[in-house]
């Protein structure tokens, strides 16, 4: 079996686990109109069921200033400083061009979530496509010096990725095997365990399991510091740190058979080296944080991470037992835009288009793989961008008729 084919039965299994864990939501967030067919469909992005009921509208005859109702309008942008939000960066770029808008490069405006959500307030850029929610609610609590809140200024739009965010903590699956660990839980609790992954973690010989964390300022350091308070992890503290330097820290140690956990999330190619089942194997949480904010951190009752569980089976998460259900401790996120009111007020036609953009986890993850692969400079990731949008023009006319006709 070529690298090519395992990435992409690594991928559409990461697809069903989240349409698992999202129920019978209705329709996409992981849109339909973009869902892979096949193998080579899959590997180009050219999911074009596009010939969905939504593209039946057909696409603008170009014709005077409606076709192009952003037309001397300048828009700021920023995106997010993790790799695996860049592709959906540049696809709502495209998007605000081809309605006439004049879009700065989001690469131009790279933040994490600790400024983004003020900056935006203050007007200092427009949009960005981003969030992920509840655990970014948080940042809307934050107040500007007027006294207002964040919340006041800024309005969360569409639904880009409902529930499309799935998080956990992987474990390397033969050290778990080794000592019996299949939540977080028995790792805390587990002298003989604890000793044997102490010995080899990022801080080694401390008496602690070291794990690899979040980076600072991403919310998710945030809710991992209060999950180990919250559960009682006294063995346990993680690591904070350049995201994709613990994570290829996390790959050789798996592949050698070294103990590590790492959180990790979806949608990304992370799950293609790290894969469930093979090398690592996802852990349970025994309970789930709730909104007790137990830090105290401003904002922390957005955390909640409830239910938290997700349809995976006990090859790649042992906890889940008999059960088919894996008590992750994270909630699928719904990963969605963010945008200025003022901006939004004053542009319908951009409204109106962010409020109808969907993406799916599967197309977004194999950008990222592509971007794994080398595809990695703001020129190749608009260009996947722009591949998105042809292989599902049918579907992205419909959205811009709409756009248009709201001008």
């Amino acid at each position: 079996m070529t690298k090519r084919r395992m990435l992409l039965l690594a991928i559409a299994a990461l697809f069903a686990l989240v349409a698992a864990s999202c129920g019978d939501d209705d329709d996409d967030a992981s849109g339909e109109s973009t869902e892979a067919t096949d193998e080579e469909a899959a590997a180009d992005s050219e999911s074009s069921d596009g010939e969905s009921e939504d593209a039946g509208s057909e696409s603008s005859d170009g014709g005077g200033a409606a076709a192009m109702p952003g037309e001397g309008v300048s828009v700021t942008m920023a995106r997010a400083d993790w790799s695996t939000g860049y592709f959906q960066a540049y696809v709502y770029e495209a998007l605000m061009e081809e309605l006439g808008y004049d879009v700065s490069d989001p690469a131009d405006l790279e933040l994490g979530p600790s400024l983004a959500y003020l900056s935006m307030a203050e007007g200092d850029f427009d949009f960005w496509v981003n969030s992920w929610y509840p655990g970014h609610k948080s940042w809307l609590e934050n107040e500007l010096t007027d006294g207002s809140l964040v919340d006041d200024h800024v309005t969360i739009v569409g639904e880009e990725m409902m529930a499309g965010g799935l998080q956990g903590f992987l474990m390397t699956k033969s050290f778990a095997e080794e000592y019996g660990v299949m939540t977080m839980d028995d790792l805390n609790n587990n002298a003989d365990a604890l000793a044997a992954f102490d010995a080899g973690d990022p801080v080694a010989g401390n008496g602690i399991a070291d794990i690899y964390g979040c980076q600072e300022s991403w919310t998710c350091d945030d809710i991992i510091t209060s999950q180990l308070a919250f559960s009682g992890w006294d063995n346990i503290q993680q690591t904070i740190a350049g995201y994709d330097a613990m994570m290829a820290e996390a790959v050789d140690k798996a592949n050698a058979g070294e103990p590590m956990v790492i959180y990790t999330w979806t949608p990304s190619a992370y799950i293609t080296n790290l894969i469930p089942g093979e090398n690592v194997v996802w852990l349970g949480v025994e309970e789930v944080l709730d909104d007790s904010n137990p830090t105290g951190v401003e904002g922390g009752e957005a955390h909640d991470q409830r239910p938290g569980t997700a349809s995976i089976g006990p090859e790649q998460c042992p906890a889940a037992a008999d059960s088919g259900t894996c008590q992750l401790g994270w909630i699928a996120a719904d990963i969605q835009v963010t945008a200025n009111n003022e901006f939004l007020d004053a542009n319908p036609a951009a409204a109106a288009l962010l409020e109808q953009v969907t993406l799916s986890v599967i197309d977004v993850s194999l950008a990222n793989v592509e971007q794994d692969a080398g595809a990695d400079t703001s020129e190749d990731i608009r260009g996947l961008a722009t591949t998105w949008i042809e292989n599902n023009r049918d579907v992205v006319d419909g959205w811009l008729e709409t756009a248009r006709a709201a001008a």
